[in-house]
């Protein structure tokens, strides 16, 4: 048996870290197959909740596009020269080093889920920029769920070669709100000498969806990653956590998550970070804000090295009685001559705020859309401005649900 496939069979009874349990065996991995088809020519799919989720099946201002809907793969290609999109399946056939890649930076042993992914692998996508290669738009990517009470595995790898840049938006959706199912999805991130990836991940789950991401991301000598994550539609359970290794003299990372549970919800979303390597940066931005739902947010930081710089924030509201923010930040000092700091707050919109709104004419509704408008904002520098425009709008939706 494969080394790979020993560990997964191992790992598969293994309870999860941390947060709610699920059962397996509730979700099944049999689902219709879909053919391969033309970008502007699928129809199984919700244009308008993919939409909602940044992905756009017209592929304007894209360099890429990947669409998977449960374990079926309907469209995987470039439209930039210098970058690849491809089914990691496919890449796995075309590319025998890529082997070398797959469960390198998350072990196959982490967890049942992890375990899940490797025994009963639907595939996932590969992004790769060569060599000195830019895109000039984002690479999209779409995780969707269709099929009721289904168990999507997939697997992703993304390279960013020496000197080159790549910007991917990931939409993650459901066929409707009322979709039930679990999606797990292992990412690994490779940022070589001098690259730079943004990864912006949009999710638009439903109530009754489990998410079980599992990601690690490796930087090497002036690496560049910025991960932007945001989550503000209903989702049943969510557990987050991917982690940096700053293994390069002066890699950067730097995570922003905006994050919103309503009732029923249920979000464990964090991020860690090790530098160890003269010169590392990192930094962590969190804003949460629950209407009803729990949000546990964590954050950990390790500085292995003296020079090396690091910041954690964490800003949650509750803006109803029965919501609960559990903000975690961790520190971890491994010698003298590190640079690391982090500050969290959980509080309520002030009522004197409010009042002064209303005072220069805004309803009682409007002055609160306001606070929360100008608390979810994270200056996230270096971003792409069609990648903005997709966080403003995925935050804009949200507003309209919060009242």
């Amino acid at each position: 048996m494969p080394d790979a496939k020993r560990k997964a069979e191992e790992a598969k009874g293994k309870a999860a870290r941390y947060g709610p349990d699920i059962d397996l065996g509730q979700y099944t991995v049999d689902t219709p197959a879909y053919p391969e088809q033309e970008l502007d020519k699928i129809d199984v799919v919700d244009e308008k909740r993919l939409l909602d989720a940044g992905v756009d099946i017209s592929g304007n201002e894209r360099s890429g596009s990947f669409i998977q809907v449960d374990s079926s793969v309907l469209h995987a290609a470039p439209t930039q020269e210098g970058i690849e999109v491809m089914s990691t399946r496919k890449a796995l056939d075309e590319y025998p080093w890529l082997a070398e890649y797959l469960w390198n930076l998350v072990p196959v042993d982490t967890d049942k889920y992890t375990a899940r992914a490797e025994l009963d692998f639907q595939d996932g996508y590969f992004v790769r920029a060569l060599p000195g290669a830019r895109s000039v738009f984002p690479v999209q990517a779409c995780l969707y769920l269709k099929a009721e009470d289904v168990s999507q595995n997939v697997h992703n790898i993304i390279i960013a070669e020496e000197g080159s840049e790549l910007h991917i938006i990931t939409g993650c959706a459901t066929d409707s709100p009322e979709s039930r199912g679990l999606h797990i999805g292992v990412s690994e991130f490779y940022i070589k000498k001098n690259a730079r990836i943004t990864f912006s991940m949009i999710h638009n789950w439903a109530a009754n969806v489990a998410v079980r991401p599992r990601s690690a991301i490796r930087i090497e000598e002036g690496g560049v990653f910025i991960n932007n994550y945001v989550s503000l539609h209903p989702v049943e359970s969510l557990q987050l956590y991917p982690g940096a290794y700053l293994v390069g003299r002066g890699a950067t990372a730097r995570f922003n998550s905006i994050l919103l549970a309503p009732p029923g919800s249920h979000l464990d979303v964090g991020s860690k970070a090790v530098l160890s390597a003269p010169g590392c940066r990192c930094e962590m931005i969190a804003r949460a804000l629950s209407t009803g739902g729990y949000i546990a947010a964590r954050g950990l930081l390790v500085g292995e090295v003296e020079g090396i710089k690091a910041h954690l924030e964490c800003r949650g509201m509750i803006l109803k009685g029965d919501g609960e923010i559990h903000a975690i930040p961790e520190l971890d000092g491994k010698v003298a001559g590190v640079d690391m700091s982090h500050e969290a707050a959980v509080g309520k919109i002030a009522a004197e705020e409010v009042e002064y709104l209303m005072a220069r004419g805004l309803t009682e509704e409007e002055a609160v859309s306001t606070i929360v408008r100008g608390f979810m904002h994270v200056d996230i520098e270096g971003l792409p401005p069609v990648l903005k425009e997709q966080i403003d709008h995925a935050i804009e939706l949200s507003e309209e649900s919060l009242f």
